[in-house]
């Protein structure tokens, strides 16, 4: 793979279920998902020896959550790259205000500033491609807006995804409609390598035209996720529960990333001793 010199040895990702990986499940990699974030380090880690990579989100992290388990354990461990992605689980709650998440996501920028690391923060999805989320657009261009100030003001990098299209496509999102899948996490993973300038291999994905469904089968399909994902969802919120309640971190210390080839050949170098 050709990948340019970049000048990061030691990359933190901090945010909820997208920085994870959901929806893109991998056996062979700690946690048991890949994701846009462990895709980027293996790139980042080719062109520099002493790289160092950790991931610290947790899925269903609210922005408040992320800002008091996540900052401090992250500057702790002293990278020169963050990425972070916070935020998006409050602005798709009812009656939440996007100015004051942004207020939130301010301040953890500002904290994160401290040793003057390289700092990538994310836009929202366009989500007037779903059905699911289109009544909230407008809130997250909101949030949008006020992330690029942010982004200006303290001079980080944006990984646009309202505009990537790519993304605007049902069949990059897992079954669940609310996670990438690993299609979606490749492109992001090619965005925000482009964002930070660095060269690489990875092949840009060109879906084919989506298949044709009849109003029936739709409905079927709607009807479906709403039973095994949006039901759930909702009894969750009732009962003030989380999706990542007992779930640490995948990978809580820096450390050099191990692609999951590498992954895969200890587990059967174990086996065979």
């Amino acid at each position: 793979m050709v990948t340019q010199q970049h000048p990061w040895s030691r990359y933190v990702a901090i945010g909820d279920s997208f920085t994870e990986g959901i929806g893109d499940p991998e056996p062979g990699v700690p946690g048991g998902h890949r994701g846009w974030a462990d895709r980027v380090a293996e790139v980042l880690s080719q062109s520099t020896d002493d790289f160092a990579y950790a991931n610290l989100a947790i899925r269903g992290r609210l922005i408040q959550q992320i800002i008091d388990e996540q900052i401090e354990p992250a500057l702790e461990l002293r990278p020169d790259l963050i990425t972070i992605s916070a935020g998006g689980n409050d602005v798709i709650r009812p009656r939440t205000d996007p100015d004051e998440i942004s207020a939130r996501f301010e301040y953890a920028i500002e904290r994160l500033s401290r040793d003057r690391a390289t700092i990538v923060v994310f836009t929202a999805v366009d989500v007037g491609f779903s059905p699911v989320f289109r009544g909230i657009r407008g809130k997250a261009a909101i949030y949008n807006e006020n992330l690029r100030a942010i982004a200006q003001k303290y001079d980080c990098v944006v990984a646009d995804q309202w505009a990537l299209t790519e993304i605007q496509d049902t069949r990059m999102w897992d079954r669940d409609r609310l996670h990438l899948n690993a299609l979606g996490h490749h492109e992001v993973a090619r965005m925000v390598l482009r964002a930070l300038n660095v060269e690489n291999d990875l092949e840009p994905m060109k879906p084919e035209p989506l298949p044709q469904h009849s109003w029936r089968q739709a409905r079927t399909q709607d009807l479906s996720w709403a039973r095994e994902y949006l039901v759930p969802w909702v009894i969750r919120r009732i009962r003030h529960q989380s999706s990542g309640d007992l779930i640490t971190a995948k990978r809580p210390q820096a450390g050099p990333y191990a692609a999951r080839t590498e992954a895969l050949a200890d587990e059967a170098r174990a086996s065979d001793e």
